[in-house]
């Protein structure tokens, strides 16, 4: 059995084939426009004509996702997929079946199938990019909520939230990585598209005063989402995705800033498969509604 794996992004759709017990055997990837949806769609027709061999198809998508229907109802970045069906539609262009679940979620299920959570019955996993997204594995089972929402970890409000607009005091809005960059552009005068996070972190490695103090900011709100976090759920460990993590003393750092939050007992690490991780979880899905409909 060969499956065809997508993990969609705003920006960047990632295809790959993998076998049952989880080698990936072929990768690709296609930038997107726009979050374009109707591109989206298109290449993975392109990719399933390429690939004529593969049995069935997992999916890895933004928003929230009906993963027994198919049905995702907020599409996340990719406003196309709003109120669309997108395992109907892959069923109906291939007649091949077709499971899908939410990103953060796969990211989740990568870890239980073939990473650090294989042995773990209460954990998190926490993804920190242009936004910030997350799993939960609680009393053995994934947690998805009544209507496929749990886990919007960036929703979270990391202060107090004034009278105005409250939505501007969450995770999303002052704690990741296209925030920093948006402050520190704002405090050197210069254009956001000349701002990157390595920079901002050399910066702060040499000590510049204005990244120090962003970065600091940045390391105290992520403390403030885990404090939270781990009083809700009570999980053993967190696992860490996204770029962030690409930094080798992101751990020690975080930990570090941790310890003011006076918390020592979840263990906190990186996640394993880091840009494989949707493809792997959205296989492990699939398999796992094959298993349940046999």
């Amino acid at each position: 059995m060969k499956i065809a794996a997508f993990d969609i992004g705003g920006t960047a759709l990632k295809m790959g084939v993998v076998l049952p017990h989880g080698e990936i055997i072929l990768t690709k990837s296609a930038e997107i426009s726009g979050s374009d949806g109707e591109q989206i769609l298109a290449e993975m027709k392109v990719f399933l004509a390429e690939n004529t061999d593969v049995t069935g198809i997992a999916v890895s998508a933004p928003g929230y996702v009906n993963p027994k229907t198919g049905l995702i109802t907020m599409g996340g970045a990719i406003r196309r997929f709003d109120n669309f069906n997108l395992k109907e539609w892959l069923e109906a262009e291939t007649g091949l079946p077709v499971a899908i679940e939410n990103d953060a979620n796969c990211a989740l299920l990568a870890e239980k199938w073939l990473g650090k959570g294989q042995e773990l019955d209460d954990f998190l996993c926490l993804t920190i990019g242009t936004g910030i997204g997350g799993g939960i594995f609680s009393n053995g089972e994934l947690v998805r909520g009544g209507r496929f929402r749990a886990g919007e970890f960036g929703y979270m409000f990391s202060e107090r939230p004034g009278a105005f607009r409250p939505g501007r005091y969450t995770l999303n809005e002052t704690t990741t990585m296209l925030v920093l960059r948006r402050q520190y552009a704002e405090l050197t005068g210069r254009p956001l598209e000349e701002i990157t996070g390595e920079e901002i972190f050399a910066n702060y490695d040499a000590h510049d005063a204005v990244s120090e103090r962003l970065v600091t900011e940045f390391y105290t709100g992520i403390c403030t989402g885990l404090y939270n976090l781990i009083y809700l759920f009570d999980p053993t460990h967190i696992f860490i995705g996204g770029g962030i993590t690409s930094r080798p003393t992101f751990i020690a750092e975080l930990k570090h800033h941790m310890e003011s939050f006076g918390l020592r007992d979840t263990i906190i690490e990186t996640a394993t498969h880091k840009n494989q991780a949707g493809l792997l979880g959205a296989v492990y899905h699939f398999l796992q509604e094959e298993n349940r409909h046999e």
